[in-house]
């Protein structure tokens, strides 16, 4: 294994190791060198010499590791923004948009994830007409990047008279945050608003506008932010989520370029894709892109989602399913 000592030496996981390494490529030339000065002595260096390459092969190890588990969490990072929103069905879509959110919390509960509220608006009927959460822990986003898309539901709404059916919609949206990124935001570009934060936190939150909204002009995108007690910290975390979308619009557009090359595949990257539908009276969920469904309709809404999951991290997709 050939080692860049120099750029390892940069890294502070990696410093110790490329540090040693080096100490025993000292130790191995000076040995090296007095076997040369006296053949007499290369028996007794053997057995030190020996002992250097096994430390050196150790070390080596351990750094293939912590490169592969680097590259690993840089393409499934263990830190997502999970955003909701409400479409077509006016109250009863910001209804199920909120009953989406809180599947996912209770999954993340149950998989002793974090959950953070970043920014929530609210509906007339409490429902969500858009919210976005921080979501921290381990495969985090291995096993919800499938989730993106359009999300539609089938029920007769508690406001209905005529018993009939009806059709709404919620989208979802999950944005790895990732700690490299090739997106570059020029400053010129945003307009950047300050205000108070809402809700409980103490004197601090009711007197210092610690809350921050991006616009990026470019785009139209808005981003806020209102989790961190100050401004700093809710302004970094707007640009980490910004980012994030940016990168998505991005991955969105590279992936229209090879949709038919995709057809087999589940993407991850297209919010406008009806994935998913709840069928309340039917007990039934449906995935479309991999042409399965699932009963229990009561337990999946409270998180019971892992066998969906699991079914997404392996199925095929077949040809799209119409209920």
């Amino acid at each position: 294994m050939n080692l860049d000592l120099e750029q390892l030496k940069k890294d502070h996981k990696t410093s110790y190791f490329a540090l040693e390494y080096e100490r025993l490529l000292s130790e191995e030339k000076k040995v090296n060198e007095m076997v040369a000065s006296d053949e007499s002595l290369r028996d007794l260096a053997e057995e030190e010499i020996q002992n250097i390459k096994f430390q050196k092969e150790a070390i080596e190890r351990q750094i293939e590791e912590m490169i592969k588990s680097e590259k690993e969490d840089e393409e499934f990072p263990n830190e997502i923004v999970l955003e909701v929103r409400a479409g077509a069905g006016g109250d009863e879509a910001s209804l199920f948009a909120w009953e989406l959110a809180h599947m996912y919390e209770r999954f993340a509960e149950d998989k002793k994830w974090s959950w953070k509220i970043l920014h929530e608006s609210t509906s007339s009927a409490d429902g969500y007409k858009e919210a976005s959460f921080e979501v921290r822990g381990k495969d985090v986003y291995k096993l919800l990047r499938y989730e993106t898309g359009v999300h539609r539901v089938q029920r007769v709404p508690s406001t209905e008279k005529n018993g009939r059916i009806h059709t709404s919609t919620a989208s979802v949206a999950i944005l790895p945050l990732r700690v490299k990124t090739k997106i570059i935001i020029n400053p010129s570009d945003l307009d950047i608003e300050y205000s108070r934060s809402g809700g409980a936190g103490g004197q601090n939150v009711n007197k210092v506008e610690t809350a921050v909204r991006l616009i990026h002009k470019p785009t139209g995108i808005d981003v806020r932010c209102t989790t961190e007690r100050n401004q700093l910290g809710n302004r970094e975390k707007a640009m980490m989520i910004l980012s994030a979308k940016l990168q998505m619009m991005e991955d969105e557009r590279e992936a229209s370029k090879y949709s038919e090359n995709r057809k087999n595949q589940i993407g991850t990257a297209d919010r406008s894709e009806k994935i998913r539908t709840y069928n309340f009276p039917q007990d039934r969920v449906t995935d479309h892109r991999i042409r399965q469904s699932w009963s229990n309709i009561p337990g999946i809404m409270e998180g019971n989602i892992s066998k969906m999951i699991e079914a997404l991290a392996s199925g095929q997709v077949g040809e799209a399913e119409e209920d």
